[in-house]
């Protein structure tokens, strides 16, 4: 991965020497993971009756659990890559592989194709050519699953959809990697069913959460990025600082973030406060006081179309 430059370079050289240990270990992010753990642990270990708390706890922790997995797969809490794959490739969430998730993020991260309809693995734009083919009622799915609600509601099973299957067709071209990354996943997956089903909480409604936890994350990914002339203004800032930053451990601070992909969670809103008129020029202005203002804005009403807007075919 080609790792865009630092706006200020000096924040990537200090956080090695924020709260870690002579070990290296990045102590917050592994306590934070530990009392993830131990949320979802209790809620499979609640008695019957309270299967309604069991899944507010599982709502909590699977989506918190997921942001974490983004954090390993930037290299915290540990610096060796063989002991963060071990603690990602456990997912209670289920649905996405580690290793998977590892590669198409990094993707990502080459910021000079962010919102590329096929060069960025993370978008949600498509080829106008492409878009212009589908049938009308694909057309309307996708536009509304371009408003906030609809990406709630619609866009776990829509994402999900496309995933797998671009990645069974790479896997039947003969991908061994993508292969392996899923079977890999599944000694995971099973074992996470095993225990769950030990538990007093349905099966039905372990799977139930889960997919509200990927609701929860679509809450997040909504915005994240824009189509926009220039790179480095297509990632958004979200100014807030409630219940879902938490859960999405401050990648609402999402230009931040791509420019300084090695820093821990918990520093980047005092990054963001101390650079915030830089951060603000860098990305074009494009911000949000809050995800309340988010939701008013965008819960009914189309974010922006679902063919890129800015496409240009490139020459062969």
């Amino acid at each position: 991965m080609n790792t865009p430059p630092t706006l200020f370079p000096n924040a990537d050289k200090q956080k090695s020497s924020v709260r870690r240990g002579t070990s290296g270990w990045d102590w917050p992010t592994l306590c934070l993971f530990a009392g993830c753990l131990a949320v979802w642990a209790t809620a499979l270990c609640l008695p019957d009756g309270w299967a309604g708390l069991s899944f507010g706890l599982l709502v909590f922790a699977l989506p918190l659990h997921s942001s974490l997995s983004h954090e390993i797969l930037h290299g915290h809490p540990f610096r060796s890559e063989r002991a963060s794959t071990a603690l990602g490739l456990i997912q209670p969430g289920l649905f996405v592989p580690y290793l998977r998730f590892k590669r198409l993020h990094l993707a990502h991260h080459n910021d000079a194709n962010l919102t590329d309809p096929y060069d960025d693995p993370e978008t949600n734009y498509l080829d106008p050519g492409v878009w212009a083919k589908l049938p009308r009622p694909v057309q309307v799915l996708l536009t509304v699953n371009n408003t906030l609600l609809g990406r709630m509601v619609l866009g776990p099973l829509i994402g999900m959809v496309n995933f797998i299957r671009a990645d069974l067709g790479m896997i039947a071209a003969g991908d061994r990697r993508v292969a392996l990354d899923w079977l890999i996943h599944l000694p995971g997956v099973i074992g996470v069913l095993w225990v769950v089903s030990l538990s007093a909480v349905p099966i039905w409604v372990y799977l139930s959460a889960c997919y509200v936890a990927l609701s929860i994350l679509k809450i997040r990914t909504f915005l994240e990025h824009q189509a926009h002339v220039r790179a480095s203004g297509r990632s958004v800032v979200v100014e807030d600082r409630g219940l879902l930053a938490l859960l999405f451990l401050n990648n609402n601070f999402h230009v931040v973030h791509h420019m300084h992909p090695t820093v821990s969670w918990y520093r980047l809103p005092a990054l963001y406060r101390a650079h915030r008129s830089r951060y603000l020029r860098r990305n074009d202005g494009y911000v949000y006081r809050s995800y309340a203002q988010v939701f008013r804005q965008f819960l009914f009403r189309r974010k922006d179309p679902v063919a890129h807007p800015l496409w240009q075919p490139r020459a062969d």
